[in-house]
This record gives C-alpha cells, structure tokens and sequence, in this order.
C-alpha cells in the first residue's frame, strides 16, 4: 500500500520526525526506544496494548527512511516484528513536502486496510507537528 501527504514543513524539517525520539512520539505512539541508525532496532507503543517493533534499515538525511515493521503484541498476529518494510520518501514540494508512504509485505487485505487506516491518521497528526501545530491527545490511546 502507497500513500501520499503533502505536508507545509521543509523536507528537513519531516526528516527529523522520523530520527528523534520525542519528536517521533509527538505525533504517533506513547513510549518507545530508537535507534536511529541501519541495523539499529526500534519498539514503540502505538496505541496502548499494540506495540510495534523493527529495525531500521536506510536513513538517507532529508530524503528517506526505511524500516521493517510488525506487531510485538497487540495490533495483527499475523504481521509479526520485522516482518514488513516501510518506506519514507520525502520530496521537496513548492514550499513544503510530499510524504511518501509505501509498506510492503502485508500478508492479508485485511492486514493492508487497517495499516493503511493506520498511516492516514498518524500521518495526518504528523503534517500538523511538522507545521507547528498541536494535533491534539491521539484518540487512538
């Protein structure tokens, strides 16, 4: 699944929603621990009981970040830790960016409709930190 959000925030300014820890967890999930670098693994808890977990695979600045993902515990059993792959393409966009979003290696439609109605909404609250604003307590915790 591909989707795409045209975000007011310079690339550089996404980027770095994707590469620091509390700027990550401002706009998706509660607690959580990165490693910011390939190879370097991640957990984080998205919605309460349903924690997320991966590695980092690229983090190329300003421009892509690429990282497996899978449930822990919680979300979908079928899409265990590491066992999907999120890719992150940022385009300079007049004057802001366009935010790719591809995850691949969803087992199920089932699988590939709840992350995509995932990402929406997290990708919603992300355009408005990118910008400044404060989307508000995530209603999905």
């Amino acid at each position: 699944m591909t989707l795409e959000r045209r975000i007011a925030a310079r690339p550089q300014t996404v980027f770095s929603f994707f590469t620091d820890r509390d700027k990550w967890l401002s706009w998706m999930g509660a607690d959580g621990s990165f490693t910011f670098e390939p190879g370097g693994a991640y957990t984080t808890n998205v919605t309460g009981d349903n924690q997320a977990a991966g590695t980092f695979v690229e983090i190329d600045p300003y421009r892509r970040v690429v990282f497996t993902w899978g449930w822990e515990h919680g979300g979908m059993p079928d899409v265990p830790p590491g066992s999907t792959t999120v890719t992150i393409d940022l385009e300079p966009d007049q004057d802001g960016t366009l935010l790719r979003l591809t995850h691949t290696g969803l087992p199920t439609p089932e699988a590939c409709k709840a992350h995509e109605e995932g990402w929406q909404h997290y990708t919603q609250r992300l355009a408005t930190r990118a910008r400044g604003g404060d989307p508000g307590p995530d209603a999905w915790l």
